[in-house]
């Protein structure tokens, strides 16, 4: 009993090390230039039985298992952070990259897996399916924090958000061509059509309802409402999957309708799902390091491999599939070569390289080995490389400072008034203008100014300049009007336009 209690105690301490040094790791990733995901996945090698030898982990089912609840907590993270006004002049572009785009790049990465690894042409297939589809968690981690081309970050949100339902079902289909005698095609391809709009319709139908019950339900405590959110993500997965339709295709749905909602908790729920978010990060690549067996992943034979699938991927199937997938829509060459470029590969490719092991496949450790490396090559050299290669195509934007955010103080919780924090930048219409001047509503006040780390207390003549912080009480039914005088930008020749 008490040597019971003494491991659970090492493996509690072990766990918390984990999590500070994962912690630390993220401060020194951005400075390194590579990607936090690499670090983490070494992390996980480092401590696993080959390592350090403080975990002896090599469960596939618990692994997929974490590794699909932490790419729904991710998900549903980066959904919520995804404008709607954003995606939606992108949506079809984005959509033929998750759907025409993978296939193309499955077939690619096909005929150099079958001549590569030496094996059959199913398998070959299976190979570039798993490899198919961008990552939504290493997408999302490596563009939070850049200034990409507005476009370009939507294109790419959407693309990694949706393409997952097409990579699993060509997965799943080339499994079962392995592995059972008779398949029905049409069958499946009536299946992945299924898939797709049932996940569609079940995550808006959740997400509306999920709208409107974090609005209309009184909690006893501010803090509830994240998990009350996160809640509706697990449900929007669960029900899919009940109804054989695709669960994160779902969750990515029931995220972006509730991140535009005008929600009354909107900060605390998107504060908290940004540190849960990373935490799933954590867990999942330092598990998915765990799993890894180095001994047989760096091996010349791998390496070799992995190396030039990877290359295929990176430089000829991605691109031809970007090229071709975009050909009727309005990118540049720029912006298509960037595009191709900045489809990095992460946790979504690893968590269905297990498939084919709980299936029992033949070579499922060499394909799961060769996808680990090809993943981990994709990470290393596209990851840590997009910020140079969006500077160097001049693929920047300018940013128009941070989202407005509504903070929600204890005292009025349970009033119809809201305190929201807005960014002035040097574009914003109220640069120069005094408090007296705004056209804010009556039931609008400034509470606070802070301006280079000061509070200004503020009155009718202070004047509103670039980089000032304002802290704005508002009653509920006049946020969106308060929000309009905040957000207007001027244009070019100095002109007043709303981004509203």
């Amino acid at each position: 009993m008490i040597q019971e209690i003494l491991q659970s105690n090492q493996f509690i301490m072990l766990m918390a090390l984990l999590l500070i040094v994962s912690i630390i790791v993220t401060k020194f990733s951005s400075r390194l230039g590579v990607p936090s995901l690499v670090l983490f996945i070494l992390v996980g090698m480092m401590v696993g039985n080959e390592g350090l030898g403080f975990i002896d982990f090599d469960n596939p089912e618990i692994a997929q298992l974490v590794g699909v609840i932490a790419l729904i907590i991710i998900l549903f993270e980066g959904g919520m952070l995804t404008k709607w006004k954003d995606i939606r002049p992108v949506l079809a572009p984005s959509l033929t990259l998750a759907t025409v785009g993978v296939v193309l790049t499955t077939g690619i990465v096909a005929v150099a897996a079958k001549y590569f690894l030496h094996i059959g042409w199913v398998e070959a297939m299976l190979v570039g399916a798993i490899v198919g589809s961008t990552d939504a968690a290493a997408v999302f981690a490596v563009l939070k924090g850049k200034n990409v081309d507005g476009k370009l970050e939507a294109t790419l949100e959407a693309e990694s958000g949706t393409n997952d339902p097409m990579a699993v079902f060509l997965t799943i289909s080339f499994i079962q061509l392995l592995t059972v005698d008779e398949v029905n095609m049409f069958g499946m391809v009536g299946s992945f059509f299924w898939q797709m709009g049932a996940g569609v319709v079940v995550g808006a139908a959740i997400g509306w309802g999920a709208s409107f019950a974090l609005n209309r339900i009184n909690l006893d405590s501010s803090g509830l409402y994240p998990l009350f959110a996160l809640g509706f993500a697990f449900l929007s997965y669960g029900a899919s999957s009940l109804l054989q339709a695709s669960g994160l295709l779902a969750v990515y749905v029931t995220a972006v309708i509730i991140g535009n909602a005008e929600l009354a908790y909107r900060y605390s729920i998107l504060r908290f799902h940004e540190g849960f978010g990373w935490m799933a990060q954590i867990l999942m690549f330092i598990i998915l390091g765990l799993f890894v067996t180095p001994s047989e992943v760096f091996t010349w034979s791998v390496m070799s491999s992995g190396l030039l699938i990877a290359g295929v991927l990176i430089f000829i199937a991605r691109p031809a599939a970007a090229f071709l997938s975009l050909s009727g829509f309005s990118f540049s060459w720029k912006e298509k070569v960037f595009l191709s470029w900045a489809g990095v590969r992460g946790a979504v490719p690893i968590v269905l390289a297990i498939f084919p092991m709980l299936a029992g496949i033949e070579n499922s450790q060499v394909i799961f080995n060769v996808v680990f490396f090809t993943v981990l090559t994709s990470a290393l050299i596209q990851g840590s490389s997009i910020t140079w290669m969006a500077d160097r195509f001049k693929l920047v934007s300018d940013k128009l400072g941070n989202p407005i955010h509504s903070l929600e103080l204890i005292s009025i919780g349970k009033a119809n008034v809201e305190m929201i924090e807005f960014e002035v930048t040097p574009r914003n219409v109220v640069v120069g203008q005094k408090l007296e001047e705004m056209e804010l509503p009556d039931r609008a006040l400034i509470n606070a100014i802070i301006r280079k780390g000061d509070v200004i207390t503020p009155y009718g003549q202070t004047e509103i300049k670039a980089g000032d912080t304002l802290y704005i009480l508002v009653s509920r039914k006049n946020k969106k009007e308060v929000k309009k005088v905040l957000e207007a930008v001027k244009d070019h020749g100095h002109n007043e336009k709303s981004r509203a």
